[in-house]
Formats: C-alpha cells, sequence, structure tokens
C-alpha cells in the first residue's frame, strides 16, 4: 500500500467536480468521440498487486499454491497493477515467464522503478526508461499501461515531466500519479494532454486526492484505502459515486483501469468485484471480475 499522500476529508472533495471543466470536454482529446446517454465504457478493475499473503483462505483457496496465485488471480480478474516493478525491476525473462502464466486477454500494468522517479527524480530519464521497456516488453500483448508514481514531495516540474514522458515508445500507454499539490496546474495538464498520458486519478478514505481532468482518451483511478468498515473496506456508496464518475467521463469505447490498493484483510479482491458490479450495474461494459468466494 503506498503512503505519502495529502488527505482531504471525506465531506471536503476539493476535487470531485472538475472533470466538468470545459479545457477537458472529452471531444477536445485524441481519438474521442462525444458519448451520448446509455454509451458504455470498457471498464477493467483489478487490484495492485496480487501476492499477499493474508489473501490465502479469502480469495486463494487453501488448495492452490503461492506459486499458481498469478493464474489463479487471472482467471477471476482480467487486469492487475503490477507495484513490485517499483521496487526492483525484473528481468525480461520475467516477465516472459508471466505472460506465459496469465490467460491471452489478461492485461497487466506495470508501475515505473522507483529509480526513475524517487532517486533520479525525471531527470535524465532515457536510460532508466529505456530499461524498463526492454524488461517489461516481455510482457508483448499484455503489456498494459506504465504507472508514474511521483514522490511526494516533488515538485511541479512540467519541462522535467514532460522530456521523461518523451523517452516512451508512441504506443505505450502512460498514466501520471503527481503527490503534490503545486502539480495541479494548466501546464501540468497541457503536457499530459500533448502525450495522451491520463492523469491518474486516486482516492484516499472517500476522498479525491486529485482533479479530475480528462487528459487522455482513456482512464486510469487508484483506490489506496477505503472508508467503510470493516477497514480498510470502502462503503458501497463511495464505489457508487466513482463508478458515476468514470462512466459521465469517457466515451463508450474508451478503456478505463481501475485498481485497488488496500490490500490489507482482503479488502482490494472484494472493493474491486463490487466497484466491477456497481459499473455493471450502469449498464456499462466490464472485464471479468471476480464474483466472490464459492463464485
Amino acid at each position: 500500500m503506498d503512503a505519502g499522500y495529502p488527505h482531504f476529508p471525506a465531506t471536503r472533495h476539493p476535487f470531485r467536480d472538475s472533470f466538468s471543466d470545459a479545457r477537458v470536454n472529452q471531444t477536445n482529446l485524441p481519438g474521442a468521440r462525444a458519448t451520448g446517454e446509455g454509451t458504455n465504457v470498457s471498464v477493467m478493475a483489478g487490484t495492485s498487486g496480487w501476492q499477499y499473503r493474508d489473501w490465502r483462505g479469502a480469495f486463494y483457496p487453501p488448495g492452490v499454491p503461492q506459486r499458481r496465485w498469478l493464474e489463479h488471480y487471472a482467471e477471476q480478474f482480467a487486469t492487475v497493477e503490477n507495484n513490485g516493478t517499483f521496487y526492483r525491476l525484473p528481468a525480461r525473462e520475467t516477465f516472459e515467464a508471466w505472460r506465459e502464466r496469465v490467460t491471452s486477454d489478461f492485461i497487466m500494468t506495470v508501475k515505473a522503478s522507483r529509480y526513475l522517479t524517487h532517486v533520479r527524480r525525471l531527470r535524465d530519464p532515457a536510460e532508466p526508461v529505456q530499461r524498463l521497456m526492454a524488461a517489461a516488453g516481455g510482457l508483448g500483448d499484455r503489456l498494459g499501461p506504465v504507472l508514474l508514481q511521483l514522490p511526494p514531495d516533488l515538485r511541479a516540474a512540467p519541462a522535467l515531466l514532460a522530456e521523461c514522458l518523451r523517452q516512451f515508445p508512441p504506443g505505450v500507454r502512460l498514466a501520471v500519479e503527481p503527490r503534490h499539490e503545486s502539480w495541479w496546474t494548466d501546464q501540468t495538464r497541457d503536457v499530459l494532454t500533448g502525450r495522451n498520458a491520463a492523469l491518474c486519478w486516486s482516492d484516499r478514505g472517500g476522498a479525491a486526492l486529485s482533479p479530475l481532468w480528462r487528459t487522455a482518451d482513456w482512464g486510469y483511478l487508484r483506490l489506496h484505502e477505503g472508508d467503510g468498515d470493516p477497514w480498510p473496506r470502502y462503503r458501497p456508496a463511495t464505489l457508487s459515486t466513482w463508478a458515476e464518475r468514470i462512466t459521465a467521463a469517457w466515451a463508450a469505447d474508451a478503456d478505463v483501469y481501475v485498481y485497488f490498493n488496500n490490500d490489507q484483510h482482503c479488502a482490494a479482491p472484494y472493493d474491486a468485484a463490487a466497484f466491477a458490479a456497481a459499473v455493471a450495474g450502469r449498464g456499462r461494459a466490464t472485464a471479468r471480475a471476480w464474483s466472490g468466494p464459492g463464485g
């Protein structure tokens, strides 16, 4: 689970309605088209990681050995956000092995190495980006977006961010999660929109942690810690609110990736499943999601 976010009380929600800003009207986005009432969004819900021992017995059946957890996960969810790559970038052969272990329609999002975002702090990005993509390329067609989570004390540096984004191959989807309030400027938004990179929407405790800007013709949402009982689960009302936001924000054929990072006590799989159900309940298209124990 990530830390280091500014926290806004759940009653405040300072960014709740900012996607209604005319400057981010979805018809202004590359490849986007206007939506009408009743259109569908291709929503892929999953969790941030899959190797959590306290999921044994709750998400992973007792008879499934840990070495087979990824296979089991991929049968339940169509996507995962690989957070482990932030701490240590595996060899290309490891990514290739993951590709062989998941279903043909599975998508693995990769979190960029902290060497790029936290050690280099976006400076001189060419070599770490090349190394990241050379390794992650082992996923082939299973590779999803690359997430760049910025340090909480990294103040806005749009020029550095733009140069970093330029180092990635044009076809790679990039999501950026700034965590310092100085980033919420038109200049930041322009950098992201120019690359069709998604501003990562995020939540902690039922509160939005960023403006809800649409900077790409696809979306990315991370939910870090719930506001429900038992902790750290999310309340159904909060999940419903986020489901409404994303289905209102993106076009019918847009991809939206949603990951739950509240891994303690197996909260993330339950919430990801409940979120997918909330989206489907609005008549929206969703990728497969866990149906719960025994499902």
